[in-house]
């Protein structure tokens, strides 16, 4: 490689990697979906360090310790478990990465798909400090809820990056009315509380993510009523399952074409799934396993509203040689 190559090679390493390199569609779809994967693993493997009582495994951040940047040995289990939890990230950040060198060398170069990517990456970065800040203030339940309700947004942003990949840059189609679009967007919305409630059942529940004596959300001096704000978080599931139901007959009854139709029908079977786990769990005393497949259940109920959103429309390929529209950034619509 000659001198001048380094140089270009320094100054901007994905236009000098995009040159020499043009990835199938295939490869694209795939880094972006191992990007999507890895957002989820995460936010598993995240869970599970709070039900092993692995939160302050590594008591302090950047570093596990004060004098150590690793788990020791004195640590025992729960620094292995938090510390192989943010050597995640790590790995998070290697596939989010991928995903942005792939979209990049795609001929022709897709703008809006490295935007997408280059948000999952700052978000990605946000939560990493935001988990840091867990650490640093004990476990407090409100910046726990605020860790996975980014992790939720993290979600969003590359299920819409993988959507993007399977699509044109036309203009955007409807594939049904206003009414119907809206119904969905409705459906969105609750689904938004319901996730945000769920992390405030978290934040009362009894899994506070260490041995200690961890505070519980509350209001004021007094705790909050965990039976209660579970209930309210049942009621809202059984909306989002209501409105779905619904949203399935109306799309059969105006004859919609079979992408939402089966985008539809395959959330509504996730979130039966996602009910028996939630109740099953509730009636015997919130086992662990159990709890972590609620929490899978949470992020796959997010991606199938999500798809169901995105199936609305669609961008047909542009043909060659006639420029694409431009392209708003971050657009998932």
């Amino acid at each position: 490689m000659t001198r001048a190559e380094l140089a270009q090679a320094a100054r901007n390493p994905l236009a000098f990697i995009a040159e020499r390199w043009t990835p199938t569609d295939r490869t694209v779809r795939r880094a972006v979906l191992a990007s999507l994967v890895m957002t989820v693993v995460i936010v598993v493997t995240g869970g599970a360090v709070r039900l092993t009582g692995s939160g302050l495994g590594c008591p302090t951040w950047p570093k596990c310790t004060d004098d150590s940047l690793t788990a020791t040995h004195e640590m025992g289990f729960h620094g292995v478990v938090e510390f192989g939890n943010r050597m995640l990230t790590y790995v998070l950040c290697a596939a989010v990465g991928w995903a942005i060198i792939a979209v990049r060398s795609q001929k022709p170069w897709r703008r809006s798909l490295t935007r997408y990517g280059w948000a999952q990456f700052w978000l990605v970065m946000g939560n990493a400090v935001l988990g840091g800040i867990v650490v640093l203030v004990g476990l407090n339940p409100y910046t726990v809820a605020a860790h996975f309700l980014l992790s939720t947004a993290l979600i969003a942003v590359a299920t819409s990056m993988w959507q993007r990949t399977r699509e044109g840059d036309a203009e955007p189609r409807p594939l049904v009315g206003k009414a119907v679009a809206q119904l969905v967007w409705v459906m969105v919305g609750v689904s938004v509380l319901l996730i945000a409630m769920g992390t405030v059942v978290t934040g009362a529940g009894p899994h506070a993510g260490d041995s200690s004596d961890v505070p519980r959300m509350n209001v004021g001096a007094v705790g909050l009523d965990w039976e209660g704000v579970t209930k309210l978080h049942a009621v809202l599931a059984w909306i989002v399952v209501t409105l779905t139901f619904a949203l399935w007959f109306v799309l059969k009854a105006v004859d919609a074409p079979p992408g939402p139709l089966a985008r539809t029908r395959d959330l509504f079977l996730i979130l039966l799934a996602q009910g028996v786990i939630g109740y099953v769990q509730y009636f015997t005393d919130l086992p662990e396993a159990l709890v972590a497949a609620h929490m899978l259940g949470s992020c796959l109920v997010w991606i199938g509203v999500l798809r169901v959103l995105l199936s609305l429309r669609e961008r047909p390929t542009v043909a060659p040689g006639v420029p694409a529209p431009a392209d708003p950034a971050l657009s998932t619509v």
